[in-house]
């Protein structure tokens, strides 16, 4: 195991930017994701701790050795790809041993350490099959046995699961989980699933257009977004926004643009008349209140209700545990908790204290 730190990283494609100076530090035996939308460089700076994309700038160093002129062999990584990257005539046992072999490890070795993953993923009763004869979870497991057999100080995972059907995923999501917790291997697991992060990770980094918009525990981006962006990205359903003015006073409270009054517990201090963004969860708004939107769409999940509807000419989604007894046209009446209530710069797009 190792720490691994990335400094003022930068990645460019002749004149093209794709990365621009992102400096992460990860602890050694942590689990970190790295997240944002397509296009947003996470799988570029997976692939340069790697050593499969050249660095334009900065340093990525494993351990205290910088890395960056280091071949992927090397780099003592092991690397799981979304497709699995399997031989296909070679057995189960031969495609996680493989690596072994090529590094001329005796075969009593490589049989044993074959074997003590295979028992870690539940893999024992298909050591002699083909990847054609398992499943998209079993093989999987093997592309994660083949990394496991290595030993390596970094796990590197490439968005793993988005091959899977949705309750494969949720599996397999508790079996890495699980997997990091009794191995404590240095791990960076690149996803789009803001849901897989928030779940699996021990610190998230959330990135857009190459740059690093926050890190932080799971709880810390849910709980304190710094900006706008994260705020959106985080957390699902999305936070609900709406654009308007901050009213302090004897009665703080947000204004929308046709007069719709959204209630604050306080008004920053200095935020009369500011212009705003009102951030507030669908999972916060609760059931009565002085809130009465138009309901568009109800749709029970059987545990809760998620009921769509439009508030100042914006959509507003509420998440209820209770049954709702409402119809697509009907008013709702609903509550934000205060104590939960998110005001960020319309501007700037950035959290305001």
């Amino acid at each position: 195991m190792a720490s691994v730190e990335i400094v003022d990283l930068r990645k460019s494609y002749g004149d093209q930017a794709v990365i621009h100076g992102v400096s992460i530090a990860i602890s050694n035996g942590e689990f970190v994701a790295l997240v944002g939308p397509s296009g947003c460089g996470k799988s570029t700076l997976l692939r340069m701790i790697a050593g499969l994309e050249e660095i334009t700038g900065g340093d990525v160093k494993i351990g205290d050795k910088v890395v960056n002129g280091l071949p992927p062999k090397d780099r003592d990584i092991a690397m799981v790809f979304q497709n699995y990257a399997l031989y296909p005539h070679k057995t189960v046992a031969e495609n996680m041993g493989f690596a072994l072999k090529l590094r001329k490890t005796p075969k009593a070795e490589i049989d044993q350490r074959v074997k003590r993953a295979a028992e870690i993923l539940d893999l024992m009763p298909y050591l002699g099959r083909y990847p054609r004869q398992l499943s998209g979870g079993q093989r999987q497991r093997v592309a994660m046995g083949r990394a496991i057999v290595r030993a390596p100080q970094v796990f590197l995972f490439d968005e793993p699961l988005s091959n899977l059907d949705a309750k494969l995923r949720v599996q397999m999501r508790a079996e890495i989980k699980e997997l990091h917790q009794r191995l404590k291997t240095t791990t960076v697991y690149v996803t789009h699933d803001q849901v897989e992060a928030m779940t699996m990770a021990d610190r998230i980094v959330v990135l857009h257009d190459g740059i690093v918009e926050q890190i932080g525990t799971p709880l810390e981006l849910y709980d304190r977004p710094n900006n706008l962006f994260v705020a959106g990205f985080i957390g699902s359903p999305a936070m609900n926004m709406f654009k308007g003015t901050i009213r302090a006073g004897a009665h703080p409270h947000f204004e929308t643009a046709d007069g719709t009054r959204l209630p604050l517990a306080t008004a920053p201090a200095g935020s009369d008349g500011l212009a705003a963004i009102y951030g507030i969860r669908p999972e916060h708004l609760t059931l009565g209140g002085e809130l009465k939107p138009q309901v568009t769409v109800i749709e029970p999940t059987g545990s809760e209700t998620q009921v769509i509807a439009k508030l100042a000419g914006e959509k507003i989604i509420g998440v209820f545990r209770e049954r709702v007894n409402v119809k697509p046209g009907e008013t709702i009446a609903m509550s934000p908790d205060l104590s939960l209530v998110h005001l960020f710069d319309a501007k700037s797009g950035n959290r305001i204290s």
